[in-house]
């Protein structure tokens, strides 16, 4: 058992905010009709710079990027598919476009990543902002698995210019890392060391990932686990090296499959790096559903379940052990 205490993701950053606020006069706060229990302090004791916008998020970035040029340090916080998708405009106009020729620090907060607003429907969730918010050049995506990674990458968007959008779960999750935070100038962390077969997930999906990989053990199958968080800023060459010994790489994540999300961001990594690999990739199937049921219930509908991972993994790691001259295990014996 972990000996850090779950809390949210967005608990664990809006607490790293507070304290810089008390410290920094120059980091300012905006909210879409937002809240949460860190942030009533927030509002409490910085109320000079705070503002809740109201339910406005195209206001919410004109705002923001107003405030950032006047040289405050800004957070802006909203619902995932809000921040991203309603005032996709804005972001590119206002954040990604005038942050190349002025100097800004902006970090987007949007929370329910994926499937984490799980009963409200396909409004509330979120499987496109990846592969949106990788659209644009200029900003960087950042999509931890805890709530210990998340306050880790609080550091790099307070002291690094630019603009970030931090991708949150809704959902209190398990830590991953108890002992101390990945190191987040990489952007990667190596989880579990296997054979043949990496995978490479995001997320929420590097939860699903761990589980995979140790009913896979069990069953006498190998494969490491590769937490990827940095999605554009990782150390490059590093990673390279990570993936080039292995001769498959599995992507996960808990958004559209081969919309331009993780898995294209692998694909052209692997191509550009000249990794020779056989790719397979785990993500949303490509439509929107309106039924309810648990987290678990609808991964396994769309294809990114604990289950289809299993089944998909195991059949694509006898393809690659047999393409590098190994007996797949159904034809042993």
């Amino acid at each position: 058992m972990s000996a850090v205490r779950p809390i949210a993701m967005r608990d664990a950053l809006l607490d790293r905010v507070w304290r810089a606020m008390s410290t920094d006069d120059r980091v300012f706060f905006v909210s879409a009709d937002f809240g949460s229990p860190v942030l009533d302090r927030i509002r409490e004791q910085f109320g000079d710079r705070f503002v809740n916008v109201g339910i406005a998020e195209q206001n919410l970035i004109n705002v923001t990027a107003g405030l950032a040029l006047e040289g405050y340090k800004v957070f802006a916080y909203a619902i995932a598919p809000f921040i991203t998708m309603r005032c996709f405009e804005q972001v590119r106009v206002s954040l990604a476009l005038l942050s190349q020729v002025r100097p800004m620090n902006v970090s987007l907060i949007g929370v329910g990543a994926g499937y984490s607003y799980v009963v409200s429907g396909p409004t509330h969730q979120c499987y496109e902002d990846l592969s949106v918010m990788r659209a644009l050049p200029s900003v960087t995506v950042y999509s931890p698995a805890d709530h210990v990674t998340t306050a880790a990458l609080f550091d790099r968007c307070l002291g690094e210019r630019g603009i970030k959008y931090l991708r949150l779960d809704a959902q209190v999750l398990p830590p991953i890392y108890d002992a101390a935070p990945p190191d987040v100038g990489a952007g990667f962390h190596v989880l579990r060391q296997g054979e043949h077969v990496v995978l490479v997930a995001t997320g929420y999906m590097v939860h699903t990932a761990l589980k995979a990989a140790e009913r896979l053990a069990a069953a006498g199958l190998s494969v490491g686990v590769v937490d990827l968080f940095d999605l554009g800023g990782f150390a490059a060459e590093r990673l390279r090296t990570v993936l080039a010994r292995y001769a498959g790489i599995a992507t996960l994540e808990e958004g559209f499959r081969g919309r331009g999300g993780l898995d294209a961001m692998l694909f052209e990594f692997a191509a550009r790096r000249g990794l020779g690999v056989r790719m397979l990739n785990f993500g949303v199937e490509p439509g929107y559903r309106f039924e309810l049921g648990t987290r678990g219930e609808l991964h396994e509908q769309v294809g990114i379940g604990i289950e289809a991972v299993c089944r998909g993994v195991s059949s694509f790691a006898a393809e690659v052990r047999a393409a590098v001259g190994a007996q797949p295990e159904c034809q042993a014996g």
